[in-house]
């Protein structure tokens, strides 16, 4: 399969046409398309109360393949329980991601016992009084409560109302494993977690940094805004080992301009080793010292630690910075000067920079970088993370996480009557240990696909069944349900965002507040998650809770309770009148007072890594492929880089030519944690001593050691080394590989 010259374009419009049979014909596809509720996927922002396919600033057409994929997904007819009687568990335990989405969508309640074979349907009543037993025969803080970026803001403030209630903060999300290291880098460089900038920034600055992440497959709609940024003379720097198709040349399926002759996105495309961020970044901030591209005014009026960080970028050493980063000099210089040329800059970056042992360290590099320029409290220039799940934001926003602020804890006290327990709470990583420790007895899972998300799998698969109860509500069977399973299991079908019969709220990448109206359900069987956990709260906490959980069935009343506690939030307790989207007051910095203690950024010089390698180890990450988002994987294809298959490695011309491996060749991939095979052996432009594999299925080799600042797990830095299989025919290496201990 040959990688196209250009990403987006033609095969995303016949893959739109194709996605049409599955949704049930064009005309179906049309009408959810245009239905006023927000994207499922990517937090860029897409529907809402201005109409579906209409982002944040009121443009039409905004649209993706990403999703037409996830809705198209949840257009599909129910599993038929008759497959579910003819297929035990032992035989969808051996289905990739790929094949049990596509089964369909989840209709009833289904159970696995202990010694159970096979998922049998419960009546609805069954299955919540059994969760609403287990869970009050449980400690509370021996369970645990975790929500995917995918639900509501409503579903995951009501899910921590619940179990705070309940006496525990064991509360998490998916975040954890993916921006977390930005929320916190963040928080400390500027006093804010999040973005601080909107989209109309973004249409208007000079200059986009990209570092670590590839847009063009997964979140291809932020690929229009840099196509027009080259339109008007502005440029884009990207800094990413491997060269991705859709980040040199990209065509927007809608503009006819793009879509006939392509776009040039990259203005320069920096490939740095995987781990090398912190070394280019200081690097090129050393070369705009140099090149007197500093902003002392700013500097000296609105940071702090700025003369070390100063003495840091003029005592480092080229060679060592050359070295450590992979790059030449003379690359960083370009950068530098491109940098130093723009008037408004904006940085954005996925987690080719938060899935480190160092992730932290990367984001506090690029703060630095932004904040040598003034980049930051002005319009058109700032931090940008470059979010997935398209609620994932908003579920932190809301509560779902096991710490929360003095201010938010003093409102629910004040505003709500709920008293926080006192007891430390357990963020994902936290989680999956203490559950492989014997020390959690109920798990509550609303969405995702929390096995399939963490690293080394065997140690996750152990985990969690030393869980008593997993409970897991969702849309469509994922590996989580069969791989993920506690000595019993509960799957409770939920309704998808356009089917909810109340409106919900959902939160941008850009601090954007959206409404989604629902609609009518699909299919009968799957309940709104708002319903299932009031139903479960109000039979585990009772009559003396100081929360009304049977009125926190209207949406409407959580949105008020929301308003009351949750800072920046006020506009939602009168969003159901006013249908009037906003901004979360507080984030967005339009001058140089920042949210930190003084009003001042806070520089922090942050150590090179050591990347060091044995000559026969390479450094993996892994990565997503065009045709999925998340752990969702819709497509075996990776159109872009050229690959119709999964189980694959993908190497350097050179570092191929170094271990003598060849083009298809298979073998095992070995790291301290474990061994993956049979494997095939493919090239690709990454930089040498580097390769990269699939998310999830390599997650088998990734070490579940996190980064200690965040708790973000190392999924891009992993040590490998390639040994080739004597004797295994290539017809036989086929399959997604056998996963091993090591």
């Amino acid at each position: 399969m040959k990688a196209p010259k250009t990403a987006g374009g033609w095969p995303a419009v016949w893959y739109t046409l194709k996605a049409t049979r599955r949704a049930g014909g064009p005309l179906r596809l049309w009408r959810a398309l245009r239905s006023r509720n927000t994207c499922r996927t990517c937090a860029l922002g897409m529907g809402g109360q201005r109409g579906g396919m209409v982002n944040e600033a009121g443009r039409f057409p905004e649209v993706c393949k990403k999703s037409i994929q996830a809705l198209a997904s949840d257009m599909r007819a129910p599993v038929s329980p008759d497959f579910l009687r003819r297929h035990p568990i032992e035989i969808l335990r051996n289905y990739s991601s790929r094949e049990l989405e596509s089964l369909g969508r989840l209709a009833e309640p289904l159970y696995a016992s202990a010694d159970g074979t096979h998922l049998e349907p419960v009546p609805w009543e069954w299955a919540l009084e059994r969760v609403a037993q287990r869970m009050r025969a449980t400690d509370p803080n021996e369970a645990f409560f975790y929500v995917s970026g995918r639900s509501s803001n409503e579903a995951g403030f009501l899910l921590q109302l619940l179990a705070r209630v309940n006496g525990t903060n064991n509360v998490s999300n998916c975040s954890y494993y993916c921006h977390q290291a930005s929320g916190v880098g963040l928080t400390a460089a500027l006093g804010s977690g999040t973005a601080t900038v909107t989209l109309e920034d973004v249409e208007n600055c000079d200059l986009f940094f990209l570092i670590g992440g590839n847009p063009a497959s997964n979140h291809p709609r932020l690929m229009r805004y840099l196509v027009e940024l080259r339109r008007r003379g502005g440029k884009v720097v990207v800094v990413n080992p491997l060269r991705e198709v859709g980040l040199t040349n990209f065509s927007v399926p809608s503009d006819v301009r793009s879509l006939l002759r392509g776009s040039e996105i990259a203005s320069l495309y920096l490939q740095p080793h995987i781990g090398g961020d912190v070394a280019a970044l200081l690097g090129i901030a050393k070369a705009v010292d140099e090149m007197g591209g500093s902003d002392s005014d700013f500097l000296r009026d609105h940071t702090e630690s700025a003369d070390d960080y100063l003495t840091q970028v003029r005592t480092a050493e080229w060679a060592e910075i050359e070295a450590r980063s992979g790059l030449a000099r003379a690359e960083m210089e370009e950068a530098a000067r491109i940098y130093s040329a723009s008037a408004r800059a904006i940085f954005g970056w996925t987690m080719g920079i938060t899935h480190h042992l160092h992730g932290v360290d990367n984001v506090r590099a690029i703060a630095d970088l932004v904040l040598l320029r003034g980049m930051a409290g002005r319009p058109g220039a700032g931090l940008l993370p470059i979010r997935g799940h398209s609620n994932v934001q908003g579920i932190g926003s809301v509560g779902v996480s096991p710490a929360l602020k003095e201010s938010v804890l003093s409102a629910l006290d004040e505003k709500l009557g709920v008293r926080a327990p006192g007891s430390k709470g357990l963020d994902t990583m936290a989680t999956m240990r203490a559950a492989g420790d014997g020390r959690l007895r109920v798990g509550f899972c609303l969405g995702g696909n929390l096995y399939a998300a963490n690293p080394d799998s065997a140690f996750a698969e152990r985990a969690l069944a030393e869980v008593d109860t997993m409970v897991y509500l969702s849309t469509a069977l994922n590996l989580g349900h069969l791989r993920g399973q506690g000595k019993e299991t509960i799957i409770l079908p939920v309704l998808a965002r356009d089917e909810e019969s109340e409106a919900t709220t959902q939160e941008s990448m850009f601090n954007y507040v959206r409404l989604s109206d629902g609609g009518k359900a699909r299919y009968a069987g799957p309940r709104s998650e708002v319903a299932v956990i009031a139903d479960v709260a109000a039979s585990v906490v009772g009559a003396d809770s100081p929360v009304d959980f049977e009125g926190m069935r209207a949406h409407q009343n959580i949105r008020r309770a929301i308003a009351a506690v949750i800072p920046g939030y006020a506009e939602i307790a009168e969003i159901d009148a006013s249908k009037k989207e906003f901004h979360v007051g507080g984030r967005i910095f339009r001058d140089a007072v920042f949210g930190t203690a003084s009003g001042r950024a806070a520089f922090e010089p942050v150590a090179m890594p050591d990347l060091a390698l044995d000559a026969d180890q390479l450094r993996l990450m892994t990565v997503r492929s065009e045709g999925q988002f998340n752990t969702v994987v819709y497509e075996n294809e990776d159109i872009y880089r050229g690959q119709e298959r999964r189980d694959i490695i993908m190497v350097s011309r050179a570092d191929r030519g170094r271990l003598g491996l060849r083009i298809d060749e298979p073998v095992a991939v070995v790291s301290a944690t474990g061994r993956l095979e049979p494997v095939l052996v493919r090239e690709i432009d990454i930089r040498p001593g580097n390769a990269a594999m699939y998310y999830p299925e390599a997650n088998v080799i990734v070490s579940a050691e996190v980064d200690p600042k965040s708790g973000t797990p190392a999924f891009k830095s992993t040590l490998v080394r390639i040994e080739p299989l004597a004797g295994v025919p290539l017809e036989n290496s086929a399959t997604a590989g056998v996963a091993e201990p090591a």
